[in-house]
């Protein structure tokens, strides 16, 4: 069984970047199980307190759940053409301390949903930058952007845009066949 962490940038219930992901866990192949960590417990990263005797209880456990992973799927929206906050504060945490990051060498794929026309493009430009500096292994494949989601979610959050499901599928199959290549 391949294990995907899937953390989502947004803490809006009503997220369509929470759906996403959800969404992924759905449609995810055979042998395949996406788990999803819940980032609002997570503190604004304070270097004060993250020494192994301080480090807030749900940071612990959100490094642990990224080591434990066989890979990571970050499923972002974009404020202001950028990666917003809350998940720039995941991955601040998880790069520390330096040389003992979780995700140093984990795979890790990228999503996105939003309201307007890029579709989180921007963001994940962004969120690579910070991967690159934690030396995590990015997935070398188009990576998944939902624009004008409110079209293609419904009014519980599903997503109901056949050609993104097929999008998604096709992805979540990609990304775990890379996955199980590059963890052996």
């Amino acid at each position: 069984m391949t294990t995907i962490l899937g953390i989502a940038g947004s803490l809006r219930a009503g997220s369509y970047n929470r759906a996403l992901l959800r969404t992924a866990r759905e449609l995810a192949p055979e042998g395949v199980q996406v788990d999803i960590f819940d980032l609002t417990p997570v503190p604004l990263y304070n270097a004060d307190v993250d020494t192994d005797e301080q480090r807030p209880p749900a940071v612990t456990a959100m490094k642990q759940a990224i080591a434990e992973a066989d890979a990571v799927l970050l499923v972002s929206p974009e404020y202001n053409y950028g990666v917003p906050g809350v998940m720039k504060n995941a991955l601040d945490w998880a790069s520390r301390p330096a040389f003992r990051s979780p995700m140093a060498r984990k795979p890790t794929g990228l999503m996105g949903a939003s309201a307007g026309t890029s579709g989180t493009m921007r963001g994940q430009e962004q969120i690579k930058l910070n991967l690159l500096g934690m030396i995590a292994d990015v997935f070398a494949h188009k990576s998944v952007a939902v624009p004008r989601a409110s079209e293609k979610f419904d009014d519980d959050l599903r997503l109901v845009d056949e050609r993104t499901r097929e999008i998604v599928t096709r992805y979540l199959a990609d990304f775990a066949a890379w996955v199980e290549r590059v963890t052996v």
